[in-house]
């Protein structure tokens, strides 16, 4: 089957699993825009909420402490509120991903916030007084969907997008220095051609390795799109990996854990949700673990499925490389369960199984996750950001240690609000910025507490 296709069926999938009018609470208008492609989706959804998109430069003070359960309008649980900006702030009609960087020179920090109209640049150096700097246009307006995945590596950020003909934009974030005044608008600094329709949902990059893991473009049947960005201004093509066909996300490391096989090799953690069937029953939910170290030469070590199963969406490793917490995007809606975070025990990456499923109190979809340390960042779309304790892993459990819910009408199982995804990896510094789909960006600081 065609890749292109298959990567349609998936999105067009997502919107039947969860129901059209569930999607986006029942309300015609916003069902319509499921029914546009890129800038037509966009607009029609900045119109839907009533804001306009004007980027500003500096936001007005929103610092809310959390106090007996709320964070100002924000329901919260050990997490405050250093600010906030707003969707109009930032100049989006949507917004989705985000990524962080730190300044090397400067040691200023930043948040890469990708939406509807490309990539908008805040330096959070200053957490309670955020600054927009300036856009990254998109590449492309033309089909395909307007969400777009940002990566750094080098000082460079990489930026993929499924709509047509977007490639793989590169932009070199030292432009941001000393930019003062009205957010500016920034030309990328290059494109590499992915090929195929020039489509990608989404990458990882190696930063020990300098390889960046394209997936879901409508090359290599969906799967491992290896790109040498050593050079970061002249990536490269290095190799392809298809015998899984579609890849969602990936987790590329050198690999450091007890398997000592595999000891010092280039090892990608794979959300393998590959459709063999036109309907959201015939995807074949995975977690696949590959070696690539040889790019001309990919070998697969493992795929494994497992039950209850709606869509392999995305994982990350703890940091003993020893489990991998993994999200399924559609397993609460499909199943009518509460929010569930599979524990993977990959110590064996030969014959990796679910060591254990943890269920948390709420009934919304889980999205993007990563771990730092001894915790685990979740974004679950409905019920917000979610900060799990990750002690007992060993056992296939978490606990859970901290929330701040960025959508308060509700937590359905649903896209119709919430967080994306979130960055906690500022370099001394214990803020995580979180991108609210419908809020625009939020930075937020957990406070330390005791394991429950």
């Amino acid at each position: 089957m065609n890749v292109r296709l298959v990567v349609s069926v998936v999105v067009a999938a997502l919107v039947a699993a969860v129901g059209i009018g569930a999607s986006y609470g029942g309300d015609p208008e916003r069902n319509n825009v499921h029914n546009a492609t890129g800038s037509e989706q966009a607009k029609q959804f900045a119109a839907i909420v009533g804001e306009d998109t004007a980027p500003v430069a500096r936001v007005a003070k929103t610092y809310a402490k959390c106090k007996r359960g709320m964070a100002g309008n924000f329901p919260c649980d050990g997490i405050d509120m250093l600010s906030r900006v707003s969707r109009a702030q930032l100049g989006l009609s949507f917004v989705n991903d985000i990524w962080g960087w730190t300044d090397p020179r400067s040691g200023k920090h930043y948040a890469l916030i990708g939406g509807a109209e490309g990539t908008v640049f805040v330096n959070i150096s200053k957490p309670r007084k955020p600054n927009i700097i300036g856009t990254l246009k998109t590449h492309s307006k033309r089909g395909g969907d307007f969400w777009r995945d940002i990566k750094v590596y080098d000082n460079h950020a990489f930026i993929v997008s499924e709509q047509t003909n977007h490639q793989m934009q590169v932009f070199d974030l030292r432009k941001l220095r000393g930019v003062r005044g009205a957010p500016k608008t920034f030309r990328e600094t290059a494109l590499y051609d992915v090929g195929g329709d020039g489509n990608t949902h989404n990458l990882n990059i190696n930063t020990d390795t300098g390889y960046a893991y394209l997936v879901g473009t409508s090359t290599c049947q969906g799967g491992l799109h290896m790109v040498n960005i050593k050079d970061p201004a002249s990536p490269t093509y290095a190799g392809c990996f298809d015998d899984h066909g579609y890849i969602h996300d990936a987790q590329c490391v050198i690999y450091e854990g007890p398997d000592a096989t595999y000891a010092g090799r280039e090892i990608c953690f794979n959300a393998n949700a590959e459709y063999v069937g036109p309907t959201i029953e015939d995807i074949e939910n995975t977690l696949s673990i590959v070696d690539v170290t040889d790019k001309d030469n990919p070998v697969a070590l493992s795929r494994v499925f497992y039950g209850n199963d709606g869509y392999s969406h995305q994982g990350w490793l703890d940091g003993s490389q020893s489990y991998y917490i993994h999200g399924d995007e559609l397993d609460e809606d499909i199943t009518g369960t509460k929010t569930k975070t599979r524990v993977w025990d990959v110590r064996d990456l030969d014959d990796p199984d679910v060591q254990g499923v943890f269920t948390n109190k709420t009934t919304s979809i889980d999205h993007n996750l990563y771990t730092k340390r001894e915790r685990s960042y979740h974004s679950n779309y409905t019920s917000g950001l979610r900060v799990y304790d990750l002690a007992r892993l060993s056992q296939g459990k978490l606990s859970e240690v901290g929330y701040f819910d960025l959508y308060p009408e509700n937590d359905a199982a649903t896209f119709e609000g919430g967080t994306w995804s979130n960055y906690p990896y500022y370099k001394g510094r214990s803020f995580v910025a979180v991108s609210s789909i419908d809020r625009g960006l939020f930075v937020l600081k957990p406070r330390p507490k005791v394991r429950r």
